[in-house]
């Protein structure tokens, strides 16, 4: 049922209204009105504060997770912007899978550290519910990859900030560094050994290159 006010049934009621009453039929309809205008600002500033709030929480893999299947192109730190293009195809808690064109196909795996990201293009607006990925997917972080490719002793092309690049097997992956048995481009084998070994940061990684 429809509320109304004094003075609408007044007129509703085929009263005649009392000298200046349509004066006060005329100020009361504007407050009204005022009145409801009040409220949809006030509705409308509720929503847009809600809203920032919500966007507040939103992490960058709360946007990538939302984002798998989409075209980015990515800039890293390595000395100096570096670029590169691929569609996304997994997202870790601090790490991002691209699998980059080759012809007309999709070629060669590229591993992100999400902290040597600097910027994307391509990223779409949606994402989603922060924590939403739950306890499992939270703790599958860059150095559990690592480790799962150390055990693959698949070769890998890693790419450091400095712009270095070092090719070779994973041997060892701790906490925050990682043993790498370097050996030259075509070279089959090389033997596990700390002569033919590197130490590098995590920290120092700006991208990993699945061959």
């Amino acid at each position: 049922m429809t509320s109304s006010y004094p003075w609408q049934e007044s007129a509703a009621s085929g009263a005649v209204s009392p000298p200046g009453g349509q004066r006060w039929n005329r100020l009361f309809t504007d407050l009204e009105s005022e009145l409801t205008a009040v409220e949809d600002a006030e509705f409308a500033a509720e929503v847009a504060d809600r809203t920032r709030r919500e966007l507040a929480t939103v992490r960058l893999v709360d946007r990538l997770r939302a984002a798998i299947g989409s075209e980015l192109v990515v800039t890293v730190d390595s000395a100096g912007p570096s670029t590169v293009s691929g569609v996304l195809r997994d997202v870790g808690a601090d790490w991002a899978l691209l699998a980059t064109a080759a012809g007309n196909q999709l070629g060669a795996r590229v591993l992100l550290p999400l902290a040597a990201v600097m910027t994307l293009r391509g990223l779409p607006f949606a994402a989603a519910a922060p924590g939403s990925e739950g306890h499992v997917a939270a703790r599958y972080d860059m150095r559990m990859v690592l480790r799962r490719l150390m055990r693959d002793r698949a070769v890998l092309t890693l790419v450091l900030r400095s712009g270095d690049a070092v090719l070779g097997r994973l041997d060892r992956v701790g906490a925050d560094c990682m043993d790498v048995t370097t050996q030259e481009s075509g070279e089959r084998r090389v033997p596990r050994s700390p002569r033919h070994a590197q130490t590098i940061p995590c920290a120092a990684l700006a991208l990993v290159r699945l061959e």
